[in-house]
Formats: structure tokens, C-alpha cells, sequence
């Protein structure tokens, strides 16, 4: 049966982020993701996830500042010192929290600068994340964004994705497929899984077009579920979405997985 946690840097917004730990544990979740875990003091954030019993799964790699549109610091030649340090950080807020994956986002592309000095960059970026992660034997993902939320984003196609991770070569990197991104720009969702399921480390689901819980927009995820199953994915398929309402009120969907 399918794996599933809750993203509570997007669920149980109702409550203060500390809480949402406990409340993911009391819907049924055994584990949680965290977009970016580092407003808070990490010894602290594990303290809560273990006292809640649920496992931190996934955190992201530091991103840059969102308020000066930043999405990724991954791709930009002007940042790798900051990336490196990025790395160091995100590494520290892993051990402590128990957290085995990471993901590294690429960035918006810069205007005027060449597509081949950004994916040079974002491949030594990734392979330098990638022997720094082996040594704690964590997994490294790089994750494709699809045009319509973040415009301009570097990476956004699953076959982009999956050729950056050849380019890249290392044994501890894979794909984060998020099905909501991937829907919108174009994928056979059950034929990207069907061919690519050793490669991906992680799951994502949203609905489209409004990003909300499976079951209120126009992907069909109850045969995708059962696809993954049959297949035999052993890792985690993370509910990163808004919630139409309450997120307690929109969590149908998934009960019977938990």
C-alpha cells in the first residue's frame, strides 16, 4: 500500500507550525515533510517530531530569499559559495531531525545568462550536494516546477530532469516527482511512473488546476495510487497541497491509506 505524509509547511495551517506535527499524527501520518525547517531551532523541531512519533522524510535545501523572488539558488553561477553553504546548513537540520532526503531546487533562470553555464553550474552544484550527502548516506532530488506556478524556472520537464541526473552521475541523486507539476506540463502520468519508478526517490501529489487535495480537480490519482503500488515504489508520496478548507475536513481521500 502506498506510503503517504503530510507536507506541513502547506497542511494544518489552522495551527502554528510546531503543532502541525501532532496533528499530522492524529489524522493517521506516520511521517511529515518540511519545506524549509529553518526558521525554527532544529534540536527543538526534533524533539516535537519525535514526541508526535512521525518521521521527517524530506526537507529542502535552502533556496535563497523569497522575498527577492528567489526559488532555488541550485543553477546560478553567482551563488555557489552560498549554495555550498546552503548545503552545510541543510545537512546540519537533516542529522538532527533524522531526515534522509533533500531536495535541491534549481532556481529561476537569470535573464542573459547562457543555458549552458546554468546547467554547468547546476550539475557541479549537484554533484558537490551529492558526495556531501553519500558521506551521511542521504539521498539528493532535484525536482521539476512546471511554467504556469514559478515562470522562468530552470528545470521543468520530467525527461529534463532525468537527463540532468545522468549528467550529474551520481548514484545517490534522483528524481522528486511531483504529479501536479508534471500534469500540467504535459506528462503521461502513469507512463513517466510505469518507466522511470527506479529513479524516483520521492512523490508529490496536488490536484490541478487549483492545488488542492486529490479528488478536486482533473487528475484520476485512485488507479495512480494503485499503479505505484503494483509496482512495488517503496518510498514516500508526500500530500504537499492548499487545502480547499480545513485541511482535517479534505484528508478523505486518504484514509484508507493511513
Amino acid at each position: 500500500m502506498p506510503r503517504f505524509c503530510a507536507n506541513i509547511s502547506m497542511l494544518f495551517k489552522e495551527l502554528e507550525f510546531p503543532e502541525r506535527f501532532e496533528a499530522a499524527a492524529q489524522a493517521g501520518f506516520k511521517a511529515v515533510e518540511i519545506q524549509f525547517p529553518y526558521g525554527w531551532d532544529k534540536g527543538r523541531l526534533a524533539q516535537i517530531a519525535q514526541h508526535a512519533g512521525v518521521e521527517v522524510v524530506l526537507i529542502n535545501i535552502p533556496a535563497g530569499d523569497p522575498e527577492k523572488g528567489d526559488r532555488g539558488i541550485g543553477c546560478l553561477p553567482s551563488r555557489v559559495a552560498e549554495f555550498r553553504d546552503s548545503v552545510a546548513k541543510a545537512m546540519e537540520y537533516s542529522k538532527a531531525l533524522g531526515c534522509k532526503q533533500m531536495n535541491c531546487l534549481a532556481g529561476v533562470a537569470p535573464p542573459n545568462v547562457d543555458e549552458g553555464k546554468l546547467h554547468e553550474t547546476y550539475v557541479w552544484n549537484l554533484r558537490y550536494a551529492a558526495v556531501e550527502l553519500a558521506r551521511q548516506g542521504m539521498t539528493l532530488l532535484v525536482e521539476p516546477i512546471n511554467t504556469r506556478t514559478i515562470p522562468g524556472f530552470y528545470l521543468n520537464k520530467s525527461a529534463q530532469a532525468l537527463e540532468l541526473i545522468d549528467d550529474v552521475g551520481a548514484a545517490n541523486l534522483k528524481l522528486q516527482y511531483d504529479l501536479f507539476h508534471m500534469h500540467i506540463m504535459g506528462d503521461d502520468l502513469a507512463t513517466t511512473l510505469s518507466a522511470n519508478l527506479a529513479r524516483i526517490g520521492h512523490m508529490q501529489v496536488a490536484d490541478v488546476p487549483g492545488r488542492h487535495e486529490p479528488g478536486t480537480g482533473e487528475i484520476d490519482f485512485p488507479p495512480l495510487f494503485d499503479l505505484v503500488d503494483r509496482l512495488g515504489y517503496k518510498g514516500w508520496i508526500g500530500a504537499e497541497y492548499a487545502p480547499a478548507g480545513k485541511t482535517e475536513d479534505g484528508l478523505a481521500w486518504v484514509r484508507k491509506y493511513l
